[in-house]
């Protein structure tokens, strides 16, 4: 599978996973979630798939700074609605690397490893999304904002294509240039407090 270079340059998220430990799933229970993982989940690699694992991956540092993530072991609040913009799309991202999902989550061994309610929408605060371990309540609240603007010719390119007037070339060009946003956000801008923002 082929898939762009620099994909392989962005940090992993390393959790512990104790469901995974306890079924044997993953050796010590540890598992990796790398960038190109979550584009495979996700079927696509765009802005606000980069923004969800800017957002996992800082709120986790921060809220670990001396151990591995606990995935199931932190509840996830969104502001919007689930069906606001590209919330739910920022939620799937999250919930593939924090295991946090809604009632649809795994239900638990005799009262352990529960995933589900730990996702929660339409959450008054100011924040985008709110971050909670659930042993002993330290939160973190961010924004994401995507610093880098779109070039005016990637939209007309955009056009050409849904319209099915852009030739194989422009067709590549606006690949390019696409990747080439999201590889400056996810690099270039990867430690950028202007765009992962601590509320």
């Amino acid at each position: 599978m082929n898939y762009p270079v620099f994909f392989n340059h962005i940090p992993v998220i390393k959790v512990y996973d104790p469901l995974a430990d306890f079924l044997g799933a993953v050796e010590n229970g540890i598992v990796e979630f790398s960038y190109i993982d979550i584009v495979k989940s996700a079927g696509h690699s765009c802005p606000t798939i980069a923004g969800a694992y800017l957002l996992t991956f800082h709120a986790l540092k921060s809220l670990y700074p001396d151990s591995l993530p606990l995935r199931g072991g932190i509840k996830i609040e969104l502001k919007e609605s689930i069906n606001e913009g590209v919330t739910g799309v920022i939620a799937n991202v999250i919930t593939q690397i924090t295991g946090a999902t809604k009632e649809s989550g795994f239900k638990g061994i005799a009262g352990k490893f529960i995933r589900h309610s730990l996702l929660e929408f339409d959450v008054d605060m100011e924040g985008l999304v709110r971050f909670t371990r659930l042993n002993n309540g330290k939160t973190v609240e961010l924004n994401y904002s995507p610093v880098v603007p779109t070039d005016p010719q990637q939209q007309q390119l955009m056009q050409k294509l849904i319209g099915n007037t852009a030739s194989e070339d422009e067709a590549e060009q606006f690949k390019t240039m696409w990747q080439e946003r999201v590889r400056k956000l996810l690099i270039e801008n990867f430690d950028n407090p202007k765009m992962i923002e601590f509320i």
